[in-house]
C-alpha cells in the first residue's frame, strides 16, 4: 500500500515534503538564512549545504515519514510554489499509551513578522492531530526566543517546565522551556 504524502494548504502557503528537485531551492533558503539562524541551531554539518547531504536526508525523510517516525515539511508560498521561506519538522514520534511528537520549526529572516508561521503551524498541527491521530505536540525554546514563546502562546502550547542544558545549539548547551499542545479530539484508533 502507497503511502500518500501530505500536501497541506492555507490562504497563503503550501506545505509538503521536499522532493529531489526541491534540492536547489533548500540549499538556497538555507544558505540565505544561515546567519540568522545559527544561534537557533545545531553546529552546521561540514556536508549540509551540499546536493548530496540533500538527496540522503530527503530519502530518510520519506523512509521516516513512511515508517511513522517523523513529518518533515518545507514551507512554500502559494504564489511562488517553488520558493522555500520555512520548515516544520514534527519529530520522535512515540505512540503506544504515549502518541506524542515533538515540533521544531523555522522562517525565513526575510518573512518574519508576517504570520506565516502561526498559519503554517496551525494546519500543520491540525493535520498531526486529525490525520496522524497524535495526542500530543510537544515544543521547547530557549529562554531569550520571545518570539518563538509568544507564537506557542498564541497557539495554546502550555508551558510544563523548564530544562537546564537540554540541547546543544551552537556549540553551546542551552536551557529550554518545555511546552506542550493536546489534541482535545482525540480518540483511540
Amino acid at each position: 500500500m502507497e503511502i500518500e504524502l501530505p500536501v497541506i494548504i492555507t490562504k497563503r502557503l503550501l506545505l509538503r515534503m521536499a522532493t529531489k528537485e526541491d534540492i536547489p531551492e533548500i540549499i538556497q533558503y538555507f544558505t540565505d538564512n544561515k546567519t540568522f539562524f545559527t544561534p537557533f541551531y545545531p553546529c552546521w554539518a561540514d556536508c549540509f549545504f551540499t546536493e548530496e547531504y540533500w538527496q540522503l536526508q530527503l530519502e530518510l525523510n520519506l523512509h521516516e515519514f513512511k515508517n511513522d517516525f517523523s513529518l518533515r515539511l518545507f514551507l512554500f508560498l502559494k504564489e511562488n510554489p517553488r520558493k522555500i521561506i520555512g520548515t516544520i519538522n514534527f519529530s520522535n514520534f512515540v505512540r503506544g499509551v504515549a502518541q506524542y511528537c515533538n515540533v521544531g520549526y523555522g522562517l525565513a529572516e526575510a518573512e518574519q513578522g508576517k504570520g506565516y508561521m502561526t498559519e503554517a503551524l496551525q494546519a500543520a498541527i491540525a493535520y498531526i492531530f486529525k490525520e496522524l491521530n497524535m495526542h500530543r505536540v510537544m515544543a521547547n525554546y530557549m529562554p531569550h526566543n520571545q518570539r518563538s514563546g509568544n507564537l506557542l502562546k498564541r497557539l495554546g502550547f502550555v508551558v510544563e517546565g523548564y530544562a537546564r542544558n537540554y540541547l546543544l545549539i551552537n556549540g553551546q548547551w542551552q536551557d529550554h522551556i518545555l511546552t506542550s499542545l493536546i489534541n482535545p479530539d482525540w480518540q483511540a484508533r
